[in-house]
């Protein structure tokens, strides 16, 4: 359900946003106001809180996002959550705009675990194949995974890609047990 919720609070957000500059301004300064509200508790706690007004919260909102730099559609749209209570559910929110405006713009996050750390030559090679795989721009999020003998994993959206050496050993282990 709430999901849900922040997928349309996204969607909205997302179709206002007139350009892929101002979509990224946008994520950039309210994962700014996120930060800035998970590290002060009291911050935290006047936003989420049903015992403060929304018109307080408003205010402390506003000098906030004034010196985060907010536009008036942003500083608008961070009053809409807090009309309908849902400041606590930012992140989501947050996540779910970056998925729709990546789907928009035709690009696909790629979670990558290596078994050693890649350079850069080796991540933009990584990104092109899946990039041919996908038919999309893929950008990979890279990690170290020292549990992995060689060779890396990938997942897109829910797809895995498994061209590590303890895959490809227990591939070879399946086809040897199906013989």
């Amino acid at each position: 359900m709430s999901l849900a919720i922040a997928s349309r609070f996204a969607h909205a957000l997302a179709d206002i946003l007139v350009s892929p500059e101002a979509a990224d301004d946008a994520v950039a300064k309210l994962r700014s106001f996120q930060a800035l509200q998970h590290s002060c508790p009291e911050l935290d706690k006047i936003l989420i809180s049903p015992a403060v007004s929304a018109r307080k919260k408003r205010a402390v909102a506003a000098r906030f996002a004034e010196t985060l730099g907010f536009s008036p559609l942003l500083k608008n749209f961070l009053f809409v959550l807090i009309d309908h209570r849902r400041t606590g559910m930012l992140g989501e929110i947050l996540t779910s705009l970056e998925a729709q405006l990546d789907e928009r713009r035709g690009i696909v996050r790629a979670g990558v675990q290596s078994a050693r750390p890649l350079d850069e030559g080796q991540r933009r090679e990584i990104e092109a194949a899946l990039g041919r795989a996908t038919g999309k721009q893929v950008f990979g999020q890279y990690a170290v995974d020292e549990a992995l003998i060689g060779g890396l994993i990938a997942r897109v959206g829910s797809r895995v890609y498994d061209g590590s050496v303890r895959g490809q050993l227990q591939a070879m282990r399946s086809r040897l047990v199906r013989s």
